[in-house]
């Protein structure tokens, strides 16, 4: 049952005990044993003073305008700063990071990362408080203030002791039905996507503050955030009586910006990505003396997320601890798994802690394959909760200790996991909530595991309307429910007809969609989609059409041709002299905020027919755009120039070889 209490110490015991006690642990001598540990906190309240706080020295030039939106007040413009820094400058990253392209770094469906456990320890992964200035916490074992953090007992402690329940809900463990009987295995959702803000960030925002003493309460908070962290950090901050300025990106949907006012929090919207945002708040609260609310790399915000550990351990009955085989967790920024993997691994260490992560914001993944922290190059914004270039300093610690590995999801595997827990629910995930459900179901098949049991941590359910239309047409795909062809035909009478014959002679063959247009070619294209129940079905029907003299290819692995292709079927670009001579084609990434699509266009000179143009809004944080141009090779430098002008808003890929071959058959 969700209730908003604070489970008391001799339930933890019990829960303790019951888990461990074949290491004779329980919260009594553990306790014992924390007080006497070197460094340990009395208070478990170690935070920076005022005098601590000293203001940043990165210098601020250049202004734009900012949007403040206070609560119970109309929206006003202020100036604020922009740093004269260059992006890269900008980032939190630290720029000896190696930077590493995400399509780098590929596993199997189901496959685990390895985690270099032997790497010692870089510089550059050490944790410090933001705008720390301390001589003390400078050096090679990072932050003085809080040595708990260096001992699983610490951690253990501060997880026990956390404030969360003020605020938070103890969220239900359900079992997926649906999901138990397609795994055969014991399939348990743990539901923190039913939160007061619909996400499980309130617990460590919280727990955070609640370590404030009275004078940095007066002062206020500052957090930086793109949607789920400002939330719980704005409710936190109503809660405790304080002032908290939101930093958010201008690209930040409105939606988001209301659900913060309404919690009572101060936004500003600053910056065009999440790095100029988190770079602006941390120089703010340096300037102005408030603490900021890291989203995920402190100890006190991991030991909050961490209280879900101790949930889902006290909610399992006997049976289920007996064959708990492993705990499902989304990674982003890694608070949550380093929380969880905290407490967990500290009580029943042959639980293996799995991480998941998005195939293209993989920052995890690579880190604990290197041994070192990296910086991404680029991010999917597909899950946005989850879409961070480089995970927090503590965090890589953590997980580096205690997780097992990290598995990889495309974004169609996502989908089809928002369908499943929908199915499952009525409920609908936010892509990022969805993400350690897919990680899940891909492990379990690959590993062919049954009659164990899993939990799998459903994150957030803050879920813009308009990206639905995109899940919708991934999710049957991502299931291996659906499945888009292209097939030729012969452009002459009958063959459209033998077709049909062919393509659905099994009368319960299910089409989803069907696009044909007459060519005066020799060979006509139809791209189709149609309803599957397993890849036997596919490959049948695949086989009786290649057998007929009708090549058909499956397109369902390339995801610009589900995004862009479907919509463009039907034109076709010629010139007066037949082809288009000296047409490239790029795919486009862009921010998804006013006056990008334009800023883009005009820079495109008239000398550069455009041949072909597709964008449709996704709701996602950036969108893409599909762009085909007349290029004489002469006009490539200049082109060039211009994509290097665009670059920190926008990315060009040339379209990939196995999708360029399909868009032929229809477009070019």
């Amino acid at each position: 049952m969700a209730g908003r209490h604070l489970p008391s110490q001799q339930q933890y015991s019990r829960q303790i005990a019951k888990v461990n006690s074949a290491r004779s642990l329980c919260v009594g001598n553990l306790a014992g044993r924390l007080a006497s540990h070197d460094g340990a906190s009395t208070s478990g309240r170690h935070h920076l003073s005022e005098s601590r706080l000293q203001p940043s020295r990165r210098h601020f030039s250049e202004q734009f305008q900012c949007r403040v939106v206070a609560p119970g007040r109309e929206q006003e413009t202020v100036q604020i700063h922009q740093s004269s820094l260059d992006q890269q400058s900008l980032a939190l990253q630290s720029t000896k990071a190696p930077i590493c392209d995400p399509e780098s770094f590929t596993l199997e469906a189901g496959e685990l990362s390895g985690v270099n456990k032997e790497a010692s320890q870089h510089p550059d992964d050490v944790f410090r408080c933001s705008g720390c200035s301390l001589k003390e916490c400078q050096g090679p074992s990072g932050c003085a203030q809080m040595l708990w953090r260096n001992s699983l007992d610490g951690y253990l402690r501060q997880i026990l002791n956390a404030r969360v329940y003020d605020v938070a809900e103890q969220t239900p463990l359900e079992q997926a039905a649906g999901l138990t009987d397609a795994t055969g295995n014991n399939f348990l959702l743990k539901r923190e996507d039913l939160q007061p803000v619909f996400s499980f960030k309130l617990r460590g925002a919280y727990n955070k503050m609640a370590t404030l003493t009275p004078e940095q309460r007066d002062k206020g908070v500052l957090c930086s955030s793109a949607g789920n962290h400002a939330q719980g950090v704005a409710l936190a901050a109503h809660k405790l009586g304080c002032k908290a300025v939101i930093c958010m990106p201008v690209t930040t949907p409105e939606i988001k910006i209301e659900a913060v006012r309404r919690r009572g929090g101060q936004v500003k919207l600053v910056g065009e990505t999440y790095s100029e945002t988190q770079t602006y708040a941390q120089d703010t609260a340096g300037q102005e003396g408030r603490v900021f609310v890291a989203p995920y790399d402190d100890p006190y915000t991991i030991a909050g997320q961490g209280t879900i550990g101790t949930e889902i351990l006290r909610q399992l009955t006997t049976s289920q601890l007996e064959t708990l085989h492993a705990i499902f967790v989304p990674v982003g920024g890694g608070g949550l798994i380093a929380g969880i993997a905290a407490y967990v691994k500290a009580l029943k260490p042959e639980v293996k802690i799995i991480g998941v992560e998005p195939s293209g914001a993989n920052a995890m993944a690579i880190s604990l394959q290197k041994g070192q922290r990296v910086t991404l190059s680029k991010v999917d914004a597909f899950a946005d909760g989850v879409a961070v270039k480089q995970v927090g300093a503590e965090t890589f610690r953590l997980c580096q200790q205690l997780v097992d590995g990290i598995a990889l999801v495309d974004n169609r595997a996502i989908s089809a996991a928002i369908k499943d827990v929908f199915n499952e629910t009525r409920s609908i995930l936010e892509p990022a909530g969805a993400v350690a459900v897919a990680g899940a179901k891909a492990y379990l098949n690959r590993h062919g595991l049954k009659e164990k049991t899993v939990v799998v941590i459903t994150s957030g359910a803050n879920m813009n309307f308009d990206r639905l239309r995109l899940v919708s047409e991934l999710a049957d795909i991502g299931a291996l429910k659906e499945a888009m062809l292209a097939t030729s035909i012969p452009e002459s009478p009958g063959s459209f007809r033998s077709f049909i014959d062919t393509a659905l002679a099994d009368t319960n063959q299910s089409v989803t969609e069907f696009k044909y247009r007459y060519s005066a070619g020799d060979q006509a294209h139809i791209l189709f989609s149609v309803g599957i129940k397993d890849a036997s079905e596919l490959s049948s029907l695949m086989q009786r059409l290649n057998d007929k003299n009708m090549p058909t290819q499956d397109l369902s692995g390339i995801e610009a041709a589900q995004v862009h292709l479907r919509h463009l079927v039907g034109g076709r670009a010629r010139s007066y002299m037949g082809e288009m001579p000296h047409e490239k084609i790029y795919q486009v990434e862009f921010p998804e905020r006013p006056g990008a699509l334009k800023k883009f266009l005009s820079v495109l000179q008239p000398q550069w027919n455009i041949t072909l143009f597709h964008y449709r809004r996704s709701g996602n944080r950036t969108s893409q755009a599909l762009l085909g141009l007349q290029l004489h090779p002469d006009q490539q430098e200049a082109f060039q120039a211009v994509i290097q002008e665009l670059e920190v808003d926008f990315t060009f890929t040339t379209l990939p070889e196995d999708a360029r071959r399909v868009f032929d058959m229809f477009i070019q």
